[in-house]
């Protein structure tokens, strides 16, 4: 039966695979965004503006050993994918081995760090004096279980890898909902404040990775071994190029969360970095149809590279860039039509809570529905420069996607939020985003066209 839905990426119609990827992962994105915007809710409505700083500053670098995982799960994949469109059942399985022991070794170090020098990592992901003990609290609760949170990252893409995005879609929408939950309970009803809101997050990490887990024992084709799991230096070699690429662009977002909360922090205030991180946020739930759509592109595109029917790799490209582009378009409408509505959901201007809590969630929803349009305004052009550095990655060509991959974080947005704010301000750090989104979607589309030109088109094979 699993055999069976692996092979169905390289006979079904493109349309027909496209939305039955990219529909599971969409609505296990919707689900962990709408989580995370009850998450910021809660904080903010509960705790109060100063916790949703303090969660913001945080997830730089807790995000940056989750993505361990992401960037193994995600390479690795692409090395699989192919594996299993060649009918190579057996590198696919010593692949997968290879990307659990590699997750577990190097995120379980990681965390052994973040919590041996917690006190020099909180200071440098730029906590404020107003807020450095919520998130001080936050950050040593949630590393405890950072390492089921990157297993659960590579496990997640592996299940994709297969074609069980439903699957996949459930190992994201069950740690959600049992977030939201906890939330509830360990911060409204039992008041532990800022420590539940931590212990919900961990405990969800927990429910993920024993779903995943049990998908592995029961219904996956790839059934580990210790063989299997022993490192294999040719394996982890094609793994660590590919999972690099996605690695360097997690760390360079990384890079990028502290980089906002410096800059913000030294040219505007605690408000301006809690807006910040409720933009974040929104830009995951709004965005989710077309992430979707980026996830559900990359095993198709793999497999059939893999299986060398490169007129359906051509035409997976086009018909994901073509849905993408008409669900942004949507996004972008919707986003530059209601944002005080979006950011009225994260605060509370009750006349019964505190007159400083009341005060700051005044001011930022006075500030933050301008920021928010500035952020999302280059939306509809997003999908080029998504699908493009996929493709790449899905291929196998590491060096265009890195640099792809690196294009608008690395390239564009990190020197622009360098340089704007000393003539614009805080104006400058929301400027930057669509200045950075054009000038990386041009370059993407230049190298996509010719490499399908180049590769793509010539070629007969179907």
């Amino acid at each position: 039966m699993t055999k069976v839905s692996s092979e169905a990426l390289g006979t079904q119609p493109i349309g027909k695979l496209l939305i039955q990827q990219a529909v599971p992962a969409s609505i296990g994105i919707l689900v962990m965004s709408l989580n995370m915007i009850v998450d910021t809710a809660f904080l903010g409505n509960w705790i109060g503006a100063l916790a949703i700083s303090a969660v913001r500053v945080v997830i730089p670098f807790t995000f940056f050993i989750g993505a361990i995982g992401l960037a193994i799960g995600v390479g690795g994949s692409s090395v699989l994918s192919r594996a299993l469109g060649s009918d190579d059942h057996d590198k696919a399985l010593k692949v997968f081995g290879n990307q659990t022991t590699l997750t577990f070794l190097i995120s379980g170090s990681l965390a052994l760090i973040g919590l041996l020098f917690q006190d020099f990592f909180i200071n440098f992901l730029g906590a404020e004096d107003s807020f450095k003990d919520y998130a001080l609290i936050y950050y040593r609760i949630v590393l405890y279980g950072i390492v089921m949170l990157s297993m659960c990252m590579m496990g997640n893409n592996v299940i994709r890898a297969e074609g069980k995005p439903k699957f996949a879609m459930v190992a994201m929408i069950l740690p959600a909902i049992g977030n939201i939950f906890l939330d509830y309970l360990l911060i409204n009803v039992m008041g532990y404040g800022m420590e539940g809101a931590a212990w919900a997050t961990f405990i969800s990490y927990a429910i993920c990775f024993g779903f995943i887990l049990w998908f592995f024992v029961a219904k996956s084709e790839l059934r580990l071994n210790l063989e299997c799991v022993k490192l294999k230096k040719k394996i982890v070699t094609e793994i660590g190029g590919l999972s690099f690429v996605t690695l360097a662009r997690q760390a360079t977002i990384a890079v990028l969360g502290v980089l906002l909360n410096n800059v913000l922090g030294d040219y505007g205030d605690d408000i301006d970095i809690a807006s910040n991180g409720i933009i974040i946020v929104l830009q995951m739930f709004v965005l989710f149809p077309v992430i979707g759509i980026n996830q559900g592109f990359m095993p198709i595109a793999g497999y059939n590279y893999g299986a060398k029917k490169f007129q359906r790799v051509r035409e997976s490209i086009n018909t994901s860039i073509t849905y993408g582009s008409i669900l942004a378009i949507l996004i972008f409408i919707i986003v530059m039509t209601f944002p005080q509505q979006f950011i009225s959901v994260f605060v509370s201007t009750k006349a019964s809570i505190d007159p400083e809590t009341l005060a700051a969630n005044k001011e930022i929803l006075r500030r933050t529905p301008s920021a928010l349009r500035l952020v999302f305004l280059a939306t509809p052009f997003i999908i080029v420069q998504l699908i493009g550095s996929a493709y790449f990655q899905s291929i196998g060509k590491v060096i265009p996607a890195l640099l792809l991959s690196l294009t608008k974080q690395g390239f564009f947005l990190i020197p622009l939020i360098l340089i704007l704010p000393q003539f614009l301000g805080v104006l400058g750090v929301w400027i930057a985003f669509p200045i950075a989104d054009v000038l990386s979607t041009i370059l993407t589309a230049y190298y996509l066209n010719r490499e399908v030109r180049k590769n793509l088109v010539t070629s007969k094979t179907t």
